[in-house]
């Protein structure tokens, strides 16, 4: 958590300047970049709100996302998928920014067939970006924590 501590101050100095606005739909993040943001004082500035998406049921029901996922996306732990999540997030919080985070931390690969230590960040709002980040690490801790950074710089 500490190394996101500055990430997070830049980025919260950054949207309260511009009186940006931003929303998080994180899974194997498991609320770390929400956590980060959080920690900022002001947020509520510009933190409109986060989740920890990591079931479908949580998809379900805090994005309105459900069972069956739009033709295009195939699966969770996808670019499209993040894009999707981070979509339906600002969309729901009427943010101007949203991220959306899916991936694998370890020790094992998920349900897809994806090895731990990997995970899909997106970025929605005036501009949109999304990346893939492979660790090749089973340690679950370590990759949170390299995931966590990757995503709050992509904010």
């Amino acid at each position: 958590m500490q190394t996101l501590l500055p990430l997070a101050e830049k980025i919260g100095a950054r949207l309260k300047e511009r009186g940006e606005t931003i929303a998080i739909a994180e899974s194997s993040t498991g609320g770390l970049i929400s956590a980060a943001l959080l920690s900022v004082a002001g947020a509520s500035a510009y933190f409109r709100g986060g989740g920890v998406i990591y079931t479908h049921k949580a998809r379900g029901e805090l994005l309105g996302i459900g069972e069956a996922l739009p033709p295009e996306i195939k699966r969770a732990s996808t670019e499209p998928y993040a894009t999707l999540l981070a979509q339906s997030m600002q969309r729901r919080l009427d943010a101007t920014w949203a991220l959306g985070e899916s991936g694998a931390t370890g020790p094992t690969g998920n349900m897809y067939g994806d090895r731990p230590g990997h995970t899909c960040i997106a970025i929605a709002g005036p501009a949109a970006s999304v990346m893939t980040l492979e660790t090749g690490s089973r340690d679950r801790v370590a990759n949170m924590r390299a995931f966590a950074p990757q995503g709050a710089g992509a904010a």
